[in-house]
C-alpha cells in the first residue's frame, strides 16, 4: 500500500514537471494569450448624439471588419458615443464604418475628423498587481494558522510544505493557461482564486488525516 502511494506521488511529480516545463517553453516562445482589451489594439470613437443598439453596430463591424475580433462599447454618461476596438483598423475601414453608421442612424459623421487611437498592450503584471497584497496577506494568515493547528506535525515543515504546494499549484495553472492558449482576462483571477482555495482544501484535508493517524498511533 505504501509502495503504491509512493508510485502515485512519483507519477504526479513527473506530470507536474512536464506541465511546468511545457508551460515555461510556451511562455518563452509565444507568451500568454490576452483578451482583446489587453492586447495592442486600435480604436475609433464616434459621437452619435443618440441612443444606439450594440447589435446594430455589431452587424456593421461584422461586415467592415470581417474576420477580426472586435469589442464594442457604449461610452459617455448618456451612452450616445460608441467605441469600436480591434487589433487593426485601417483608414479605409474607418471610412466604411463611418459611412455605414451614418446610413443607419442618419448622422453626419466626418471620417476625416475621427482619429484612430493606438491602445498599448497591458502587461500581465499590471493585471495581477492589485491582487498581490491581498493574496500575500491571506497566505500569511493561512500559514500562521496551519503552523498553530498542525504544530504536532512540525510547524516549520508544515509551513514550507503548504507554501510550496500553493506556489506550485498556481504555477501549474499558469502553465496550463499558456499551453491551452486560454485568454488572460476577466476569468483569470477568479480561476486563480478557485485553484488556490481548492489547493488549500486538499492540503488541510491531508494534514487532518495525518493528525488522525498520529493520534491513533499514540492511543495504541
Amino acid at each position: 500500500m505504501e509502495q503504491l502511494r509512493k508510485n502515485k506521488n512519483k507519477i504526479l511529480i513527473i506530470l507536474i514537471a512536464i506541465i511546468l516545463i511545457a508551460g515555461i517553453a510556451m511562455i518563452v516562445i509565444r507568451g500568454f494569450n490576452f483578451e482583446l482589451k489587453y492586447q495592442n489594439t486600435q480604436r475609433v470613437e464616434m459621437y452619435l448624439k443618440q441612443e444606439f443598439n450594440v447589435s446594430d453596430i455589431k452587424n456593421i463591424t461584422n461586415e467592415v471588419l470581417a474576420g477580426q475580433t472586435v469589442m464594442i462599447q457604449k461610452v459617455e454618461v448618456y451612452e450616445d458615443m460608441v467605441a469600436i476596438t480591434s487589433n487593426q483598423i485601417t483608414d479605409e475601414q474607418k471610412t466604411n464604418l463611418v459611412q455605414k453608421i451614418n446610413e443607419k442612424y442618419g448622422t453626419e459623421l466626418n471620417a476625416d475628423e475621427i482619429q484612430i487611437e493606438n491602445i498599448p498592450h497591458t502587461r500581465g503584471r499590471d493585471i495581477i498587481k492589485p491582487y498581490l497584497i491581498p493574496f500575500a496577506l491571506a497566505t500569511g494568515i493561512i500559514l500562521v494558522y496551519v503552523a498553530i493547528r498542525y504544530r504536532k506535525l512540525g510547524a516549520v515543515k508544515v509551513i514550507l510544505k503548504t507554501a510550496i504546494i500553493l506556489v506550485v499549484a498556481e504555477a501549474v495553472l499558469a502553465s496550463v493557461i499558456a499551453i491551452t492558449r486560454l485568454p488572460i482576462g476577466k476569468t483569470t483571477i477568479p480561476l486563480a482564486i478557485a485553484v488556490y482555495l481548492l489547493t488549500l482544501v486538499c492540503i488541510t484535508s491531508s494534514l487532518e488525516n495525518k493528525l488522525k493517524i498520529n493520534a491513533k498511533k499514540e492511543e495504541k
